[in-house]
């Protein structure tokens, strides 16, 4: 959420962002809305204060006609007012719903474009691995070497439904000790998150009210999160925090569930895109301030990097194009990782900063050394998906033989060298 004197005094700025990032967003439609939420809202305070002394000279009247006039008016300013706070409340609804539909303005160095087609790509890193044979896919890799198994899956839980089993399971295991052995001794503080929450650290983080199509909602009105980025941030709702304690690093670990609205033909089978995954997400709350944001966003890149470049899986690092942006990001990368069966790099992490967006929506404070009141800037980055990391891992790893050699860094973790 941007503040409404930032979005008053930058008008043109706000709408520059909003076409940029192809979002249908009207700010002077928004502008007059303020407008009417000021004149009403300075009114309904004008008629409380009558009020106010009408009941004042009502209890000091001696003069029992004079009593009875004052109570008759009194009565008529009460309606009147009930009916203008009316008026504010509905004006209220509306001024705030559009409040939640500002898009943030992305960076200067975010490339035009309409969508993922768009990105740019900045860095590759590792070599395409050249095959002697024609290489196997992802789902006859897991089915021949009983990792996984969708059609019991599917029997289970319905469309893109799956079972991990054997080392399928195993290899999400030891991904984790991995990614959480390393994130740790870069002084992040891990955390196990829930999955389920309140609609409040949704809008917070932006994932409301235009991402609810994609979410699934309990009868109680909570909701299953598609990220542990979610709860991770409302951790800190509502509260101040020491400056001292920034920057915050969490390395947050959740089920993730989404709906895939409007996906239903895309990756049916395997394990690129399911209902339901397990997640280890990188969270920073940091000082405001558009160069710590920057530093940190680079540091956050740079880590899962390390992670892709430890397991030696190729990869490349795209620049979002405005389109490819989401609501409240200034700018994002995404890493992609090489699927040889697709020939093509898949997303496997994406990296985002919010500057205020997140904090300003979710009230996330810190006083700075002069004793001023700023809300925190907000940052993050995917460590590890699971199981959508399989993917390029099997398939870069796997040998003429059919067996899949297991990476170095999990070994330990698997008890293994070799799948098959």
């Amino acid at each position: 959420m941007l503040d409404i004197k930032f979005i008053r005094e930058n008008k043109d700025l706000v709408a520059a962002g909003a076409a940029k990032k192809h979002i249908d967003f009207n700010v002077e439609e928004l502008l007059g809305l303020d407008d009417t939420r000021r004149a009403l809202l300075a009114e309904v305070e004008a008629m409380r204060g009558k009020q106010n002394e009408t009941a004042s000279a009502v209890a000091r009247a001696s003069d029992q006609v004079e009593r009875e006039r004052m109570i008759t008016a009194s009565k008529l300013v009460k309606e009147e007012l009930q009916k203008k706070e009316e008026e504010l409340g509905e004006t209220m609804k509306k001024w705030q719903l559009m409040m939640l539909s500002v898009p943030n303005i992305p960076d200067m160095s975010v490339p035009e474009g309409s969508d993922d087609a768009d990105n740019q790509e900045i860095k590759t890193w590792g070599d395409i691995p050249q095959f002697s044979f024609t290489p196997k896919g992802q789902m006859e890799l897991l089915e021949m070497h009983d990792m996984a198994d969708f059609e019991r899956g599917t029997k289970v839980a319905g469309f893109r439904g799956y079972v991990l089993k054997n080392d399928g399971a195993r290899l999400i295991f030891a991904l984790s000790q991995f990614v959480l052995n390393e994130l740790c001794a870069e002084g992040f503080t891990p955390m196990i998150v829930p999955s389920l929450v309140r609609r409040e650290s949704l809008l917070g983080t932006g994932f409301l009210p235009q991402g609810e199509p994609d979410l699934y909602k309990t009868q109680d009105g909570d909701f299953l999160a598609g990220t542990a980025e979610v709860a991770t941030m409302g951790y800190h709702m509502d509260e101040v925090l020491p400056l001292e304690e920034l920057p915050k690093k969490y390395i947050s670990f959740s089920t993730s569930f989404r709906r895939e609205a409007g996906s239903h033909s895309k990756d049916v089978k395997g394990l690129i895109r399911v209902h339901e995954f397990y997640k280890w997400e990188q969270v920073i709350l940091c000082e405001a301030s558009h160069e710590e944001s920057v530093k940190y966003h680079e540091f956050l890149l740079e880590m899962s990097e390390r992670l892709m470049q430890k397991l030696k899986i190729p990869y490349h690092v795209v620049l979002n194009c405005g389109g490819d942006l989401g609501l409240g990001q200034v700018k994002k990368y995404d890493i992609e990782a090489w699927v040889p069966s697709e020939g093509k790099y898949r997303e496997t992490h994406s990296a985002s900063y919010f500057h205020d967006f997140q904090t300003r929506r979710l009230n996330i404070r810190y006083r700075d050394k002069e004793g001023k009141m700023h809300f925190a800037h907000s940052l993050n980055n995917t460590a590890i998906a699971t199981p959508r990391i399989l993917v390029p891992l099997l398939e870069n790893y796997q040998n003429e033989d059919g067996t899949i050699t297991v990476p170095e860094v999990l070994r330990p973790y698997m008890g293994k060298d070799v799948i098959g």
